[in-house]
């Protein structure tokens, strides 16, 4: 038995089947643990290397009937080169500051958080989180997550990002920002900037969540190269 594999918890939960709010016509079906235990960050760094990802204290992971359209991945930092693209996106947002603050819920958070469902996901599933259902979503975590706060130069928040920090990298657990600025593609903009955070902390990954080929809800995570997917050969760069 490896260390890796002694971290893992004993219980496995399977929820009930429902339509994938990814792919048409898919079922979706999660199975998940729960993330405590005097180890619990070796458990969760144990858990992100088998594709598992983070929601309140839960790890959880994709194992859908007949379907593996969701693959795990992650960008290696130390290699990212950004595009033509994505240097104009930075140039256009040169008047952003950035601050990492504790893992604490605001209500400045929250106002942002809606005014982005509502526009972005207005029929998913977190489209009526109430503000302690905000709350829950970020502070309730057993792990060392903080808050990527990015503001313009009036000092108005218009970004934001959860973030989890793992022995070998940042998971960006969930992002949201000012739906009334979509010029500034805010979106890229910020996995840009917990790059360098990754870089400057002296870590190897971010890690994204999934990628599912046919899903233009994921598609912007193929723009961020090397683009490394976890497969039946283990993490390997995706072509």
């Amino acid at each position: 038995m490896t260390t890796q594999t002694a971290r893992l918890p004993r219980f496995f939960y399977r929820m009930p089947p429902r339509p994938c709010p990814y792919l048409q016509g898919r079922t979706e079906q999660n199975i998940f643990t729960e993330l405590s235990g005097p180890a619990v960050s070796q458990l969760y760094d144990a858990l992100t290397q088998a594709g598992f990802r983070r929601s309140h204290n839960v790890a959880y992971r994709p194992s859908c009937p007949g379907c593996q359209a969701c693959v795990p991945v992650r960008v290696a930092a130390w290699q990212f080169q950004p595009t033509r693209s994505q240097l104009r996106v930075a140039r256009m947002n040169a008047d952003v500051g950035e601050d990492q603050v504790p893992g604490l819920a605001s209500p400045e958070q929250y106002a942002l958080f809606a005014r982005y469902l509502s526009a972005r996901h207005a029929d998913g599933e977190m489209a009526g989180m109430t503000y302690a259902d905000y709350v829950a979503m970020v502070e309730d975590s057993p792990l060392n997550t903080l808050v990527a706060e990015y503001r313009d130069h009036a000092g108005k928040l218009i970004g934001a990002c959860l973030v989890d920090r793992l022995h070998d990298g940042l998971s960006a657990v969930y992002s949201f920002f000012e739906p009334s600025q979509s010029e500034r593609s805010l979106g890229t903009y910020m996995i840009m900037r917990l790059i360098e955070r990754t870089r400057a902390a002296g870590l190897s990954y971010l890690y994204l969540g999934y990628w599912i080929s046919g899903s233009r809800k994921m598609a912007y995570k193929a723009n961020f190269r090397p683009l490394e997917g976890l497969t039946s050969r283990g993490w390997t760069v995706l072509p």
